[in-house]
């Protein structure tokens, strides 16, 4: 089912731009901030859109960890493509997983549970987001997940009630050693997301749990925050940092700086603290681990950079043009978390804006008409939560935390929540949380915990393929 016009199958000659008189085919490749909002400015334009997903769902990314904790549904903030887009005529939306562009060509090849499709393009926008950067060490994935998609928040939710439920049969066996295990929480990352898991992790222990167990006490949970920087929120600047992390502290969390994890096991992590001779090398016992440090582009960038010769970074990022375009294609867009230009940083107003320029600029090329030599993003501000009633907010000169910055991280949260029905819900389910004790989303599964698992498992070789229903 498709939202607007049947997408073209491989052309014959797809390097051919459209035939006179037909409509100007624009490919936009992502449904993120970048892809969405992309699409949604080419609302009115004369153009046929193509948004190809790898998943049928809008993610506000921002809220994971929210999800995460039992404060939020997915469907809450992640909702389906095709509802928001149901009224936009001139769109149709795919499921597929992009691995290959052609710039000669101007294709794009996706594919869905085994199932190829090429769609050609006048205009292409990527937006295909990053991913969890393990800084090398990928094999710290298997038992410590990161916090880039819905998968990753359920089995974390999963993972971290479930320490709870395994810590109470542990203390019905009388095993001590067990119990602190469960109960420790590792989170690796002291940005944004760090912060803002680490502390919903310790309010789930001292508030939403408190009651809740008969043989172990949750609010005596250890909840451990690593960074190998030097302070909390480093790109928020020493005096936001330093709120936050008093704030960690006194909420009960361990905060420790400085640090190199070396090694990641089901019941630990290892992390290397000091500098030369002085280095050691330091076990927490702990089952629940989440990685929140660190990203990595989509690997779309480097299919871009073989084409073009653009540069990358270390993070994957391409380096665009001032205009976002790429070299000797300007008619590739590349926006968002993927581009390497002016240190912008991987933020969703910058996904926003740069989607509202490139759409801006593919109606003036079809009007003939001059387009922007460079893309200026404006700064709109930095917000972190802490805990319930407590944030820190960078906005322009201002630098702020406490009750003030919570309310406002609260409303612009709020505002780029997709549709009222899910503003609505989550202002409730926030209500719920902040005002009282109890956490609506709370149910889990052994799913949630172990699909990952079982699916890498199954080794690289298995690819999830649709039965072939066809006749012959």
């Amino acid at each position: 089912m498709s939202t607007g016009p049947a997408p073209a199958q491989t052309p014959a000659s797809p390097s051919t731009p459209a035939s006179p008189g037909a409509r100007h085919r624009v490919v936009i490749v992502g449904t993120g901030f970048g892809g969405l909002f992309a699409t949604q400015a080419l609302k009115r334009a004369d153009v046929d859109i193509t948004l190809i997903g790898a998943t049928t769902a809008h993610l506000f990314q921002p809220l994971l960890y929210q999800v995460a904790t039992g404060i939020l549904s997915e469907g809450e903030i992640a909702p389906a493509v095709r509802e928001v887009l149901r009224r936009q005529r001139n769109v149709t939306t795919l499921l597929g997983k992009v691995g290959e562009i052609d710039l000669a060509a101007r294709t794009v090849t996706s594919t869905s549970l085994g199932r190829r499709l090429v769609t050609p393009y006048d205009s292409l926008v990527v937006a295909a987001g990053a991913g969890q950067s393990y800084f090398g060490n990928d094999q710290f994935a298997r038992f410590a997940p990161g916090m880039k998609d819905i998968d990753n928040a359920l089995e974390l939710r999963g993972l971290i009630l479930g320490c709870f439920e395994q810590a109470e049969l542990a203390a019905l066996r009388g095993d001590k050693q067990e119990v602190a295990r469960l109960l420790c929480f590792v989170v690796v990352g002291a940005g944004p997301t760090g912060v803002e898991m680490a502390g919903q992790i310790a309010e789930l222990s001292m508030r939403t749990l408190k009651r809740d167990f008969r043989h172990i006490d949750p609010s005596s949970a250890t909840v451990v925050l690593v960074d190998g920087a030097s302070q909390v929120l480093p790109a928020f600047g020493e005096r936001l940092g330093d709120i936050a992390q008093k704030r960690l502290v006194k909420m009960g969390v361990e905060v420790r700086l400085g640090g190199m994890v070396v090694g990641v096991d089901a019941t630990g992590i290892e992390i290397r603290e000091g500098s030369g001779d002085a280095a050691y090398t330091r076990r927490i016992e702990s089952v629940c681990k989440v990685w929140a440090a660190g990203v990595q582009a989509s690997p779309l960038g480097a299919t871009l950079s073989e084409q073009t010769g653009a540069g990358l970074d270390r993070a994957g990022r391409i380096e665009v043009l001032p205009d976002l375009t790429l070299p000797g294609h300007p008619e590739v867009y590349v926006v968002g978390d993927m581009i390497s230009l002016d240190h912008l940083p991987g933020v969703a107003q910058v996904a926003i804006q740069g989607a509202r320029f490139s759409a801006k600029q593919i109606r003036r090329r079809l009007a003939g008409q001059p387009t922007d030599a460079a893309f200026s993003y404006h700064d709109k501000g930095s917000m972190a939560t802490i805990s319930r009633f407590s944030a820190v907010a960078s906005v322009g000169r201002f630098r702020f935390g406490g009750f003030i910055a919570w309310v406002l991280w609260l409303g612009v949260h709020l505002v780029y929540i997709i549709g009222f029905k899910s503003r609505l819900t989550t202002l409730l389910h926030w209500a719920v949380s902040f005002l009282g004790r109890g956490r609506s989303e709370r149910t889990i599964t052994e799913q949630q915990v172990f699909a990952r698992r079982a699916i890498e498992q199954l080794g690289t070789e298995h690819q999830p393929q649709l039965p072939d229903t066809r006749r012959s």
